[in-house]
């Protein structure tokens, strides 16, 4: 294992419980304007890049996936309609408030075929090799254990199947100076916004502070590669302000 993913995998287990604690806070918080302020971060730009996450699957239909810390159910909907009716998703997360909100999409945008369900992501409640397919859309930072997380999305994949994770990451395209610079700009304001949204800065504040916390593009495919994945590749996106990491589950 590498050093530096080493050193933060030895970390992570102390800072769990308060990880969690936070978590539930933010999400009790904002789940009921989730979709709303994603909109108004993003500039809508998370709609496109959880469809990039959902092709990066290659489902084909008739197969079964798994959307981890899935919240308001869009990442769901769209495996959904890759797996077709033949197949089936699970739309997971530890929060029930996001899961609640969840579960009512699915309802309206009529997805018989995905259940919803509460589970930790470093403890899923899944049999091994259940899943053709495991994603995370801007979920992976908030798990208390990454790599724990990253190992239990291996177990229950197939021999062949494959994890996809969307989150940001560290900017490191010319000039990674002033890109990093806008970006911190931009993202100061977050908690303004979700005053003036949701009327609590809070859960925005935390939203940055996770966001400076997660680990490097790099150091996230080291915690693939020691969970057990194989292949593993990473698609910087926006100059790295998000990436896109895949990695396979191969025979051992």
């Amino acid at each position: 294992m590498d050093a530096a993913v080493s050193e933060r995998a030895s970390r992570e287990p102390a800072a769990g419980a308060e990880q969690r604690r936070r978590s539930a806070e933010v999400f009790d918080a904002v789940a009921e304007r989730y979709d709303v302020m994603n909109d108004l971060m993003s500039l809508g730009t998370h709609r496109l890049l959880k469809r990039a996450l959902v092709e990066l699957t290659r489902l084909r239909r008739g197969q079964r996936a798994l959307d981890l810390a899935g919240g308001s159910g869009d990442v769901a909907a769209l495996l959904a309609q890759a797996v077709g009716g033949s197949g089936g998703v699970v739309l997971a997360d530890i929060n029930a408030s996001m899961l609640a909100v969840g579960r009512d999409r699915m309802l309206d945008q009529g997805c018989a075929n995905v259940d919803c369900v509460q589970t930790d992501g470093t403890r899923l409640a899944f049999a091994g090799g259940a899943f053709d397919a495991v994603t995370v859309a801007f979920g992976l930072r908030n798990f208390a254990d990454k790599v724990a997380g990253l190992r239990e999305m291996h177990r229950v994949l197939r021999v062949g199947g494959v994890a996809v994770v969307l989150e940001f990451a560290k900017p490191r395209a010319g000039p990674p100076k002033l890109l990093a610079g806008l970006w911190d700009a931009y993202r100061g304001a977050w908690p303004i916004l979700g005053r003036m949204v949701v009327g609590d800065a809070a859960p925005y504040r935390y939203l940055v502070d996770s966001i400076d916390s997660h680990p490097d593009q790099d150091t996230v495919s080291g915690m693939m590669e020691d969970a057990g994945f194989a292949q593993v590749e990473c698609h910087d996106i926006f100059g790295g302000i998000v990436a896109i990491h895949r990695g396979v589950r191969g025979k051992s």
